[in-house]
């Protein structure tokens, strides 16, 4: 495994612990800054929200960049935003050191991404994204718990600290580990570049257009720019993609956003087990992300076919099954598993049909995810607010991954015909 897959990984980790640890620390903020539980919860939303607009306006502002130094500029940003929220005196400037931090989120995955599948071979991409995003679920089983108690032992604050060492500690390997990219670079040559699937880790010569695929390892030639990077979005299987992560996530995250209430109003859990059922569901999100990268990297489409399915049937049991304390268990695993399994390959596959200009697909689908939180959480809270019970956002979630696969399924049909509007080939290089 290369080294740098290693520094993105804990870049990976720093961001998703900012992301998740907030929710344990949310009762101490409000009180020292006495603010409502409300207000408070907009250090939340107020994140996801710049999370979105950092993946696509930051990811187009620095397209042209060498993809290292604007990883380690987003580094940068990240350690800046979580020190502003450690030194923050108020409760606006907390706010705005998170909207920071958020900002570099989007940015950080879609590109490193690119950067990832970039250091492995062409057979082995989904995995090398899986590891980058092994950060981001292990900040999930270790990190949320150990930031909440770091945070209630010597105050919130010393979570923030400690998110900011994790920053520097992830500069310093991005600097060390991570190769410079200033020529364009692509999945353009996988099998996986127009969603299709590798057997035995061989890739087929042709696209899906008939176009021949580039050697092992080739990439495009070429600085890219903004316009190529952009073309790729008159590639309708690009925002097919978008719409399977949309409402794929918007699935198991609606359902996770109310799981609290679900295990104890419904399974009868108590409070204090809360914590250690969400670690039961980060070790899922870790299986998943591992598995779920090698099945993509063998079989793209019907590994999501497969496992956006599986997520709809747990769902779907879970809201049957609530009630009993062992079923609860054995869902909250499955749901994390099957759940995160599906980012390596939904990553890989925009990434594919964006052929030689991935790079701003990459940002838009991290941004989709964050769409997709976002909606299935608003979809769950209207089930509630109905008066339909605590696992009505189970069956919420298990209606939206329902679409996702019969989105994937019309997008696969779709991608067999050769009306597909190809997308731009990278500009030449002007000399100089």
């Amino acid at each position: 495994m290369p080294l740098g897959l290693l520094a993105l990984a804990v870049g990976g980790f720093g961001i998703g612990l900012t992301e998740f640890v907030i929710m344990g620390l949310l009762p101490e903020i409000a009180r020292e800054f006495g603010v409502t539980e409300a207000v408070a919860g907009y250090l939340i939303s107020g994140y996801a929200l710049a999370v979105a607009v950092g993946a696509i306006g930051l990811t187009a502002a620095v397209i042209r960049l060498d993809r290292k130094t604007v990883l380690g500029s987003l580094m940068i940003l990240f350690i800046a935003g979580n020190l502003l929220s450690a030194l923050a005196p108020t409760y606006e400037l907390l706010l705005a050191g998170r909207i920071l931090a958020a900002l570099c989120h989007g940015a950080f995955f879609g590109i490193g991404a690119v950067v990832a599948a970039d250091m492995v071979a062409p057979s082995k991409r989904a995995g090398a994204i899986a590891t980058m995003f092994a950060g981001l679920t292990t900040a999930n089983v270790l990190g949320v718990p150990f930031g909440t108690f770091l945070g209630q032992q010597y105050g919130w604050r010393s979570t923030f600290w400690a998110i900011t060492v994790i920053g520097v500690v992830a500069l310093v390997g991005i600097v060390l580990l991570v190769p410079s990219t200033r020529r364009a670079s692509g999945v353009h040559g996988t099998a996986a570049a127009h969603g299709g699937e590798t057997h035995g880790g061989a890739a087929r010569s042709t696209t899906a257009h008939g176009d021949p695929a580039l050697p092992a390892g080739a990439a495009p030639s070429g600085t890219p720019s903004l316009r190529t990077e952009l073309a790729a979005f008159r590639h309708p299987q690009v925002w097919w993609s978008i719409l399977v992560t949309v409402l794929g996530f918007g699935g198991m995250f609606g359902a996770f956003t109310y799981i609290a209430f679900t295990v104890t109003e419904v399974g009868g859990f108590a409070t204090t087990s809360v914590p250690w059922l969400l670690v039961l569901f980060g070790v899922g999100l870790f299986v998943g992300n591992f598995l779920g990268g090698r099945a993509a990297d063998r079989y793209l489409t019907t590994s999501l076919l497969v496992l956006l399915g599986a997520l709809t049937v747990v769902l779907a049991v879970f809201a049957l099954t609530a009630t009993s304390q062992v079923m609860t268990l054995v869902s909250l695993f499955l749901m994390g598993a099957f759940g995160f399994a599906t980012v390596p390959g939904l990553q890989m596959r925009i990434m594919g049909h964006a052929q030689a200009a991935p790079t701003m697909a990459s940002g838009a689908n991290i941004a989709a995810f964050n769409v997709g939180n976002a909606l299935g959480a608003w979809i769950g809270g209207l089930a509630v607010a109905a008066g339909l019970g605590f696992t009505s956002p189970l069956w919420a979630g298990a209606a939206l991954t329902l679409l996702a696969v019969v989105a994937l399924g019309v997008a696969t049909l779709q991608e067999r015909r050769p009306s597909d509007i190809p997308v731009a080939a990278p500009e030449p290089v002007a000399a100089h």
